[in-house]
């Protein structure tokens, strides 16, 4: 299989997966076609991912398994701390202290737990091979990697729609640069998804049992 061809099918699951909830009729049957959406989608991508065979230059290098897990792992917690950084950030320049994308996320899974896959697993996988795979790889072919870094970082912040262009986009350019040093988008998939995890995890303990937000 092509890059361009890989490229194409990946873009075009992930805006099938992206608009499906709007074909339902209620809340309920948007929220399971949601997380329906999401999990097969994020399986047909990383079923794609597998089964192309042209490699970006920095993915011939790969680090071994153990030191990409020990990166995605210990990525979480320095990705928790850059989004605070750059919300703090944000703020100072006044920017808005409340997320839109996250409180709607929050919703959703307080009215159906299921969804919690779709957020915390689904969506990160979807844009780790989207944005990076995809995106950035596309970008790189053409003209380099730091470019590459830069357009999908913006494209990845753009399409959360809140605002939190800062925020989102040194996400994104963080999780490039993991994909690029290591070599691997599992690395990157790694600390996005327990990133989202325990971000939502820590959210929904807050609402429920009441505790102030600083």
């Amino acid at each position: 299989m092509s890059y361009k061809k890989y490229t194409f099918l990946t873009l075009f699951i992930y805006f099938i997966a992206f608009i499906a909830p709007s074909f339902a009729f209620t809340l309920q049957q948007s929220l399971m076609i949601l997380t329906v959406s999401y999990i097969v989608g994020a399986f047909a991508l990383i079923r794609l991912y597998q089964n192309q065979t042209t490699l970006l230059p920095f993915e011939e290098e790969k680090m071994a398994k153990g030191r990409i897990w020990i990166l995605g792992l210990v990525g979480i917690f320095l990705a928790i701390i850059l989004q605070n950084v750059a919300m703090n950030i944000e703020i100072f320049f006044g920017g808005s202290l409340e997320s839109e994308n996250t409180n709607e996320i929050l919703a959703l899974v307080m009215q159906q737990p299921l969804v919690m896959l779709a957020v915390a697993i689904g969506g990160p996988i979807m844009e780790e091979l989207v944005f990076r795979r995809a995106i950035l790889g596309a970008v790189t072919r053409k003209t380099n990697v730091w470019i590459g870094v830069v357009i999908s970082s913006l494209l990845f912040a753009l399409i959360h729609q809140d605002g939190h262009l800062l925020l989102y986009s040194s996400l994104g350019a963080f999780f490039s640069l993991q994909y690029v040093i290591t070599g691997s988008i599992w690395t990157s998939i790694i600390t996005h998804v327990g990133m989202n995890t325990l971000v939502v995890l820590a959210n929904i303990l807050v609402q429920t049992m009441d505790l102030p937000v600083k």
